[in-house]
């Protein structure tokens, strides 16, 4: 299965902000202090509200779809990845700026790969006004564009900028239902997405729902940011609240939507996120870049409704793949970034090391379903290949409404920690006892898992702890486990051997006796094709 071409220029779009607010930090000085050309302006007053919002999108579920219209295309053609560079949002003209508020927010410019406009209201005492779009309110630099820009333009969307000494944004909504936080780290990485829409479902084209319009309500002194969204899509509606809240070791949103849907759907995908894994020190031996390792994330981390901890270490498959986890009422799951050691990217202007990890915590009981992880192939970092999400087994069929409450967690560590022992680095190499001369399996394959934490924070070294190691296929020798001296990490080694080139599902966790002492490590090894051709 190749890539949608759709998914390609959503992620084009997702590389524009990327490329805002990497730069934001820097240019945000100089922003502020731009000559105050137009002030914002907003349109008459309306009644609003969450329960509206509801009834609006119900509403447009009854109707055709509709696509938000582009204008001015040849316009935005020119507005590439350089050009993009050079605009910016004056900062003197901010939503909430000169309100005391906690957050101002600016407001995105369109561009090639972010081509739909949306409309933002800001929202105060059930009253609604939007704002209007005006030229006047950009710095467009040394692009020479000003001149061109019509009126009629639009936003492509908007960011919520720190204050006082910290600068740059923490929060930023644009692309289809796509939106992201730097968390407490101030680095953007992963992205959430309001909905995933048969995503890498074979014979089916993948849609992007888009967020079409905005609702900004403003918050008290030091208060919660409250983001509503009206999202519209071939297939379904929706109507959005998300809550947030920001503090020095996390930033979290609750997550209130209900969703309408026009026709069948394959796959729906709750709580998506998407992120990007190039390799890691999993695959590095034939990485064609000179960093050792390159991904905003590098792991699935699930919380089962049974209380299982498990963690899925992240892959660049030969080709598209997808691996689904069957549970019932799920305690959570997420994309995590566990690896925080600057040495082991050496990226002094990415930060792979402080990219956010987001944990999903449903609220209520989400019924049976399945944790649906899809990877898809990249030979560079500029793809978000990876994404993660519920799949209800409730049917998805036109006609049916749903109800979603969740917590998204944007933080350094994973909010609930296992008390089991955590996986924290996956390893491969050739199998067999090194410095033994006998002859090695070339179908073989070694396993190199290290653990820490937990109960073997302060264990000393023995010999009696166990690595439980299944296979779906295969046969695995030379099985033990062993501190590494000077360290806190312990490390479970095995070799598997195998024949054919069919995927081999791998399943490892450590006990003592009785007792279960880690997680349940899980592993999809593709034999002959994983990492050591590339």
């Amino acid at each position: 299965m190749s890539i949608d071409p759709t998914r390609r220029r959503v992620l084009l779009a997702m590389q524009a902000l990327g490329v805002v607010v990497a730069t934001s930090r820097s240019n945000i000085a100089v922003a502020a202090t731009s000559a105050n050309e137009a002030d914002l302006q907003f349109g008459p007053a309306r009644p609003f509200s969450f329960d509206l919002l509801r009834q609006w999108a119900r509403d447009l579920s009854r109707r055709p779809y509709r696509p938000t219209p582009v204008q001015h295309p040849a316009l935005l053609d020119k507005i590439g990845y350089d050009v993009y560079q050079q605009i910016r949002f004056r900062s003197a003209d901010a939503l909430w700026r000169n309100d005391r508020k906690p957050y101002p927010i600016e407001f995105f410019h369109l561009g090639r790969y972010a081509r739909k406009p949306v409309q933002i209201h800001a929202v105060n005492g059930g009253k609604s006004r939007r704002v209007i779009y005006n030229p006047k309110l950009f710095d467009y630099g040394k692009s020479g564009l000003r001149a061109e820009a019509p009126d009629d333009l639009g936003f492509a969307g908007f960011r919520a900028m720190n204050t006082g000494k910290e600068p740059g944004d923490w929060l930023a909504y644009m692309g289809a239902s796509y939106f992201r936080s730097a968390g407490p780290l101030n680095q953007y990485g992963l992205s959430a997405r309001g909905i995933a829409v048969d995503t890498a479902v074979p014979g089916v084209k993948e849609e992007f729902p888009d967020f079409t319009a905005f609702w900004l309500e403003e918050p008290p002194d030091g208060g919660d940011i409250v983001v509503y969204a009206l999202l519209d899509g071939p297939s379904l509606t929706g109507a959005y609240r998300m809550t947030w809240r920001k503090d020095q070791k996390s930033v979290t949103a609750d997550v209130e939507a209900e969703l309408f849907q026009r026709k069948d759907i394959a796959q729906l995908g709750v709580a998506p996120l998407t992120s990007m894994y190039w390799y890691s020190e999993t695959n590095q031996r034939t990485a064609p870049d000179w960093h050792p390792e390159i991904h905003d994330s590098d792991g699935l981390a699930m919380w089962t409704g049974k209380g299982e901890r498990i963690w899925v270490p992240l892959n660049n498959p030969p080709h598209v793949q997808t691996n689904s986890y069957l549970d019932h009422d799920p305690k959570g799951f997420g994309l995590l970034q566990r690896d925080r050691n600057f040495r082991h990217y050496l990226d002094d202007s990415a930060y792979y090391d402080r990219r956010p990890s987001v944990w999903v915590e449903p609220k209520g009981k989400w019924g049976a379903g399945e944790v649906v992880l899809v990877e898809i192939p990249t030979n560079d970092e500029t793809n978000d290949n990876v994404v993660a999400f519920w799949k209800p087994a409730r049917k998805a069929v036109a006609g049916t409404s749903w109800k979603l409450d969740y917590r998204l967690y944007w933080v350094a560590q994973e909010p609930f920690l296992p008390t089991a022992a955590r996986v924290v680095a996956t390893r491969l190499g050739r199998p067999g006892i090194p410095g033994q001369h006998a002859p090695r399996d070339p179908h073989g394959r070694k396993f190199v898992i290290e653990f820490t934490g937990g109960p073997l924070a302060d264990m000393h070294q023995r010999f009696d702890i166990e690595p439980v190691v299944t296979a779906s296929r295969g046969s695995v020798s030379n099985k033990f486990v062993l501190k590494i001296l000077g360290t806190n990490l312990w490390r479970a080694q095995f070799d598997l051997h195998s024949t054919g080139t069919k995927p081999i599902n791998l399943r490892c966790y450590l006990k003592l006796g009785n007792r279960t002492l880690s997680e349940t490590w899980l592993y999809q090894y593709l034999p002959g094709d994983y990492g050591f051709k590339r």
